[in-house]
């Protein structure tokens, strides 16, 4: 059986309660206007939510993955769209810790985990989603610059991240195709780079998305992360332990949507008597709740072996996927069982399917975890 230790529980509690002290709020209106408040963030970070996983000596708290995504998973309970505003602006920052050097380290690292800077990872193309080594944005060394020109889509933070981390094509003559990319820290205020935010989302409107520029942007060569040509494996390596904290995301928002719908069916009276009474609503509680427990069985899981370092992709992408697709499943249950009501925004429910449905896409597609899941159980074919 798996148990929190006290210190779990004491961090899980205090989340808990600066989610619903501080979200539950505004969350509605944010949503509705498609906007962030910056001050919840700086509230997260004056409290240590941001990053803890990153080392003491690097202003984080030391802690694991899986104290992460327990912060996570509570937020998320409360709002996914505030949650990922918040989370975003230290998403890469795992990368950083693995493969960046003592420099960067201690020159990103404590702003981020302060609350002082926010970054985003700028991966995504047009024709480049879940095929990743599709990417073609040049990164071409110059003396001691690279010139980087290209695009990207689907940014978090494309305009109001301080740095983004960039897959950028730096040989593309290598024949070895994986080994022709590689990771490099571009900050948004350098001339030629423009951040476009979308608008009219169906999902995480609170969270900025958008797209990124790239206009012969010239950054130095000590920007690169890692090794270069070693791009894509860094890449990889972070996807690891981003899809374990988007299962996190995907948990909380099953609860939340879990926790709605209880409360409705116990108050809302149908044939003379409350919905909770009826055996076939109690016979989908019953669904949602087992589908959301096994969910954070497998989240915990997978955080644990991150923790152990033990990653393992598999168990990752198994994570994301399974609990993104309950978070959907769960938040239409609710939307159904609240009837009609359900699908008027004041009932404060159908925001937990609309935010779910992403989960479900970006960080790598369902089709796309199942492939890799189903290539350790059968080998390549």
């Amino acid at each position: 059986m798996f148990e929190l230790t006290k210190e779990q529980s004491e961090i899980r509690k205090a989340a808990r309660e600066f989610a619903e002290g501080e979200f539950t709020d505004v969350a509605r209106e944010l949503d509705e206007k498609g906007c962030f408040d910056d001050r919840l963030w700086k509230k997260a970070a004056d409290l240590g939510f941001l990053a803890v996983f990153v080392p003491q000596k690097y202003e984080g708290l030391g802690m694991g993955y899986l104290e992460q995504c327990l912060i996570v998973e509570e937020f998320s309970r409360v709002d996914l769209g505030i949650t990922h505003a918040i989370e975003s602006t230290f998403f890469g920052s795992q990368l950083i810790e693995m493969v960046g050097n003592e420099e960067q380290k201690k020159r990103y690292l404590p702003p981020i985990c302060q609350g002082e800077i926010r970054m985003g990872m700028a991966i995504t193309e047009p024709d480049a989603g879940s095929d990743v080594a599709a990417v073609s944005t040049e990164a071409v060394k110059a003396g001691d610059e690279y010139v980087i020109n290209g695009g990207k889509v689907f940014i978090t933070n494309c305009k109001s991240a301080d740095f983004l981390v960039a897959l950028c094509v730096t040989d593309p003559d290598n024949p070895k195709i994986h080994k022709r990319f590689s990771t490099i820290i571009v900050e948004t205020d350098r001339p030629g780079y423009e951040g476009v935010p979308y608008h009219g989302k169906l999902s995480l409107r609170t969270s900025e998305t958008g797209d990124a520029t790239f206009k012969n942007v010239r950054v130095p060569a000590s920007n690169l992360l890692g090794v270069e040509g070693r791009g894509f494996y860094n890449i990889m390596n972070f996807f690891n332990r981003s899809r374990v904290q988007v299962a996190a995301l995907a948990v909380g928002t099953a609860q939340g949507a879990l926790d709605k719908a209880v409360a409705h069916v116990r108050q809302r009276k149908q044939f003379g008597s409350p919905l909770a009474a009826q055996q076939l609503v109690q016979g989908k509680i019953a669904e949602m709740v087992t589908k959301t427990e096994a969910a954070r069985s497998i989240c915990y899981r997978a955080a644990g072996k991150l923790d152990a370092n033990q990653a393992d992709p598999a168990l990752s992408s198994m994570a994301k996927w399974y609990c993104a697709e309950v978070a959907v499943q769960v938040a239409d249950e609710a939307i159904q069982l609240h009837g009609g009501y359900g699908i008027l925004e004041e009932y404060n429910v159908a925001h937990y399917w609309r935010n779910a449905k992403v989960l479900e896409i970006f960080e790598g597609s369902k089709e796309v975890e199942k492939v890799i899941i189903a290539k350790k159980i059968l080998g390549k074919y």
